[in-house]
């Protein structure tokens, strides 16, 4: 072993001091006696001084294409529903003039910064934009892949059947790169569940890839449509590889059209990710927990047409979520953190940890002494290790 960097007086969620041992990008050791070996001059060190250690952010929902981060603040559109808001951000995608890679760009410096070193981005696939916002995130793969682990959903953000043409662009995109194909309200966009539905399952089972759907659509059809996924899901063999975004119906379910729906989605291990967004019902978190559904949080829109909100702090968006869910205990507020980092990781088939020997040195220390209190105090001084570098200091980025 020759170590690169030894990081001391770290304190794990179970309470313990620990050094570890970093070689190169890998955890080469781990534990209170780690560096006993090691002399104080031999190999550089960094106190993290009781600080807690957690596995990095992962959020599993952005739109890089869609930021509008790094221009002069533009004042929000409204719109009373999906479709008005889909043609208002069409509108305003037609004047901006700094590309996807600046803005793109900028925004996973700051989500680096503070602490995500994966994300999931749907990019918007129609017959205007064609291929080119996901070519430019497809840049931004190589420009910032040291700082962070790009994935891609080719999304249908005009709908499918109602913008011909664009069935055979998901499925170039796929052929370009994307690694999984989206979709958008089956009912409410297409106004065709079963034909959507269809044409979005074919591509991932041309290509064998996953999907991740959004779907606001509400009460009882949101829930066929659940159900509806959950059925191809299990009949293609993707079980564990379909997430839907969103899905707000389950906060507004019956208790039977619920529970048929809470076990449809376990049995097919189809993933729910929330945003705990604003006024409109959200998927009740340790209910569907407790019926055996994987489910994550993630930022969604950051500062673009859909809102003027958000800053890319996924321990910020844990505590929206504990607010919205009334979640006050110590065992909500440490699940409530796992919904950012492990679980996401998990739906992402990254390393979910725990952090040991052989682990990828990427993780995160937090001046805090519990998983609760780094939710309750959401600190912005943070140090981020990006393999086994640290890269980022009380929310800023170190050149």
């Amino acid at each position: 072993m020759t170590p690169s960097l030894v990081v001391e007086n770290a304190r794990t969620e179970a309470g313990e001091i620990v050094s570890l041992i970093l070689e190169n990008d890998r955890i080469a050791a781990i534990g209170p006696n780690a560096a006993a070996g090691i002399g104080p001059a031999a190999v550089p060190r960094f106190d993290a001084a009781g600080g807690l250690l957690s596995l990095p952010f992962v959020d599993g929902h952005i739109h890089l294409d869609k930021t509008l981060i790094g221009l002069p603040f533009i004042p929000h559109m409204p719109g009373d529903t999906v479709a008005m808001r889909i043609e208002a951000e069409k509108s305003l995608r037609r004047t901006v003039a700094l590309p996807i890679e600046a803005r793109g760009g900028a925004l996973l410096e700051r989500l680096a910064a503070y602490g995500t070193l994966a994300v999931r981005s749907h990019v918007d696939i129609d017959t205007e934009v064609g291929l080119k916002g996901l070519e430019a995130v497809l840049s931004l793969k190589q420009s910032h892949g040291h700082l962070i682990d790009i994935q891609t959903v080719a999304f249908p953000q005009s709908g499918v059947l109602r913008d011909p043409g664009t069935a055979e662009l998901l499925d170039a995109a796929i052929a370009a790169g994307a690694d999984l194909v989206g979709g958008l309200d089956p009912a409410g966009i297409d106004n065709d569940v079963t034909g959507h539905l269809d044409t979005i399952f074919a591509v991932a089972d041309k290509y064998g890839v996953g999907l991740d759907i959004h779907l606001h659509d509400g009460g009882a059809l949101g829930a066929f449509e659940l159900r509806q996924i959950a059925d191809r899901t299990v009949a293609l063999g993707l079980e564990g590889k379909v997430v839907v975004s969103h899905a707000f119906c389950l906060g507004e379910l019956e208790d039977a059209d619920f529970g048929s729906t809470a076990s449809a989605l376990a049995r097919s291990g189809v993933s729910i990710m929330t945003s705990a967004p604003g006024p409109v019902p959200m998927p009740p978190v340790k209910r569907l927990a407790a019926a055996g559904v994987r489910l994550f949080c993630a930022n969604d829109n950051i500062r673009d047409a859909w809102s003027p909100f958000g800053n890319g702090d996924m321990l910020e968006r844990v505590g929206i979520l504990c607010d919205r869910q009334d979640f006050r205990s110590d065992e909500d507020l440490a699940a409530a953190f796992r919904l950012a980092t492990q679980a996401p990781a998990e739906i992402l088939g990254r390393p979910v940890g725990p952090l040991q020997a052989g682990s990828p040195a990427d993780f995160i220390i937090l001046p805090v002494a519990s998983l609760p209190e780094a939710v309750a105090a959401r600190p912005i001084d943070r140090t981020v290790f990006r393999s086994g570098t640290i890269i980022a200091r009380g929310g800023r980025l170190i050149a």
